[in-house]
């Protein structure tokens, strides 16, 4: 069923009727230039009633007040139809505040939200300015954009600041590779997200950090800052190889399990396999994790190991080293473990970032890759109202589990 048209009211059709008759609308270019000229002037009409109320008299009125308009000064301003200039009065005193275009306001068409959207998107400061400039047609530089989205950046302090839920049954880390210029050298670095499952099920991205160099140090400073914001446990935190890791959870919160991420697992496994097996290859890995006990799903890590050795002698290497932190989702149910390996959150999060790293090859500073991570998380978690599925049965095994350590 379509939409119902709405009828046109007569007051509508007089205004459109005196615009046709003033201008010679030929385009909708022209129905643009004439609304920026009529903006111009409500805005300037507007601006005189202002003073009139903060005189409190009309011009040319006798009055005994000391203060008195003072002439006028003409102002450049951008609007969504373009740049133009109004005449903003000024009065002997200098008290005048003008409410519908504020003093040192130069925009009034949106552009600040509209260059944090973009930013969002990872276009880079040239890509906005340019942007801008074609759609609005005034020229926008590329430090404004800077000074713009550099406001976030209180802002970006205080969500990594804010306290956090006692207790997380789970958290992933995850790291995702990015290329940033420092002293006229490229360089990577490693953003890392840390992503919380808290006791009603729900996402929440805890923090974002642009890493130095893996270590025990480095990964204890990071739990540490969790804890000083609230985090009192974590029954089971996720991650991948990441060096230092393992140690840091024991010391920081020593009663953690620390589950090796299958997802990164099966993915760095198949990376030493031709695109031939793949498939089958990831198959046979499939009957490893999906395996109702750890003694049987040892058993068919060996098996596989010995199917795929003499094609791929690297392979498997990790699931061998690695058992002690694969081996412990085989104590759950496969809906714990769904949860546990199925990490659609962070892999929705990692084509977000993705998408960053392909509208920008390189980031001028770590300052910026921070802007552009903050703003597109908070982009992509917009729709995180959902509680996990199946997680009543999910918190139940954990609480069984894990006894004493969720509340009811």
């Amino acid at each position: 069923m379509g939409k119902r048209k709405i009828s046109m009211s007569e007051g509508k059709k007089n205004i459109i009727a005196a615009l046709l008759d003033e201008y010679d609308i030929q385009s909708a270019e022209d129905i643009q230039e004439a609304l920026k000229d009529l903006l111009g002037g409500t805005i300037q009409s507007m601006l005189e009633t202002e003073m009139d109320q903060h005189l409190g008299y009309e011009p040319y009125k006798r009055t005994d007040s000391t203060n008195s308009r003072n002439g006028r000064k003409t102002k450049s301003i951008r609007s969504k139809y373009g740049e133009m200039e109004i005449d903003v009065p000024q009065d002997r005193e200098s008290t005048f505040e003008p409410q519908i275009v504020r003093k040192r306001q130069k925009d009034i068409s949106g552009i600040e939200e509209k260059i944090i959207a973009m930013y969002a998107k990872g276009l880079t400061t040239r890509q906005i300015s340019d942007q801008i400039e074609d759609i609005y047609g005034f020229e926008v530089s590329e430090g404004l954009v800077s000074d713009i989205t550099n406001k976030l950046l209180p802002e970006i302090e205080q969500w990594q600041q804010r306290p956090l839920s006692s207790v997380y049954p789970i958290v992933f880390i995850d790291a995702v590779h990015f290329s940033v210029r420092e002293n006229n050298v490229i360089k990577k670095l490693a953003a890392y997200i840390i992503l919380g499952i808290n006791d009603e099920g729900q996402k929440d991205v805890l923090s974002i950090s642009i890493g130095q160099n893996e270590s025990s140090k480095y990964w204890l400073s990071v739990l540490n800052e969790l804890k000083n914001r609230g985090v009192k446990d974590i029954l089971i935190l996720c991650a991948d190889g990441l060096t230092g890791i393992k140690e840091s959870i024991s010391v920081a919160f020593p009663n953690t399990e620390y589950q090796r991420c299958i997802v990164h697992q099966v993915r760095n496994t198949l990376k030493y396999v031709a695109d031939k097996d793949k498939k089958e290859f990831a198959a046979d890995l499939k009957t490893i994790y999906h395996a109702p006990s750890e003694e049987i799903g040892h058993e068919r890590m060996v098996k596989v190991t010995d199917k795929w050795q003499e094609r791929y002698p690297n392979a498997m290497k990790s699931w061998s080293t690695n058992w002690d932190v694969i081996s412990p989702i085989f104590k759950f149910s496969a809906d714990v473990r769904r949860v546990i390996y199925t990490t659609n959150a962070i892999e929705s999060l990692n084509s977000t970032y993705r998408r960053l790293n392909r509208q920008r090859s390189v980031f001028p500073s770590d300052t910026a890759l921070l802007k552009a991570l903050y703003l597109a998380t908070f982009e992509a978690t917009k729709k995180w109202t959902m509680t996990l599925r199946n997680w009543g049965k999910v918190y139940g095994e954990l609480s069984i589990m894990y006894e004493g350590r969720l509340s009811f």
